[in-house]
């Protein structure tokens, strides 16, 4: 069986966890998970290859590196990024990375996206779904945007719980309510911006099957308060369609079938959300999908492969 690309699988740098380690327990419910604690390069690895998993494309997860200093989101930023292509340099083929920026400052994003591309050689640029409670597709990231467009960018966008949802249910956490709901909210405002009509050129990528975009698809032409042709010409579901999305932590059939009514198979990537969801847990739900064996090739690796053309100059089979 064809070994896995796994697009979603993240990175925690040590100095990263000791130096955020109460931010990180606050935008989780209060906790920092096990997995958080126990993660290391060597740990990565050896799951990878139990479970059938070539390579993993690195970000960082959920708070990012903004907590409202620009010079130390910078410095991390910078950091995260360096260790991140220190270890794909030292594993030929077993890593890629998505660069981390010091968003909402543009100035320093830019700077990063610039260095991250060019020197570190990144195969794309990691975003969140808001920062601060404001969500992408806002004016106020237009600059930030624009750049990645230019560059014909692959944008990795992971979500995040807003400050004024963490706490909305009693004992539930908002990882399993309001992460989904969080890609959902991103999506509808990068649409009904016009952004994804204009920025033609970024290859967006949403994690966990686009989170609850394929309940409300319909709804968002349903009760549309604007002219849908000013914001999507082609009309709302050519837009969505021509989007990315991984199945971390949603290698589940009734969600399965939900994105692919949506999307064609080809802009269906395989992806893990590990440490944080096991990676084996991901893998063992692709295999009981029943899928084609041409849909789950392209799944698990052949549209990450077209959709990351550096991965086969890194040393990744085709």
């Amino acid at each position: 069986m064809s070994a896995l690309i796994d697009v979603h699988h993240h990175i925690i740098p040590p100095f990263y966890l000791e130096e955020n380690s109460d931010r990180i327990a606050s935008s989780r419910g209060g906790a920092i998970s096990p997995a958080w604690l126990g993660w290391t390069p060597g740990a990565t690895l050896s799951a990878m290859d139990r479970h059938n998993v070539e390579t993993a494309v690195l970000s960082l997860s959920t708070p990012g590196v903004w907590f409202g200093d620009r010079e130390a989101a910078r410095r991390t930023s910078r950091r995260v990024n360096e260790y991140a292509a220190r270890l794909r340099d030292k594993h030929p083929g077993r890593f890629g990375h998505f660069a981390a920026v010091p968003l909402p400052d543009q100035e320093g994003s830019l700077k990063e996206v610039a260095y991250a591309l060019d020197t570190l050689g990144a195969d794309g640029i990691g975003l969140l779904t808001n920062y601060g409670g404001v969500w992408l597709g806002d004016p106020a990231f237009s600059p930030v945007l624009e750049e990645l467009n230019r560059r014909k960018c692959v944008v990795f966008v992971h979500p995040t719980t807003p400050l004024a949802c963490l706490n909305l249910l009693p004992d539930v956490s908002p990882i399993m309510i309001e992460v989904p709901h969080d890609t959902t909210r991103a999506i509808t405002r990068l649409l009904f911006s016009g952004s994804f009509a204009r920025l033609r050129d970024i290859r967006f990528v949403f994690c966990h099957c686009g989170g609850t975009l394929p309940m409300v698809a319909c709804r968002m032409a349903q009760y549309a308060t604007i002219d849908i042709s000013t914001c999507a010409p082609n009309g709302i579901e050519a837009e969505l369609a021509r989007l990315h999305f991984d199945i971390a932590g949603t290698a589940y059939a009734p969600a399965i079938a939900a994105l692919k009514a949506l999307v064609p198979t080809s802009r269906i990537l395989f992806g893990s959300d590990h440490p944080y969801v096991p990676v084996g847990d991901t893998a063992r739900g692709l295999d009981e999908l029943g899928l084609s064996d041409s849909d789950r090739l392209a799944i698990g690796r052949g549209n990450a492969l077209r959709l990351l053309q550096q991965l086969r100059s890194a040393g990744t089979a085709s």
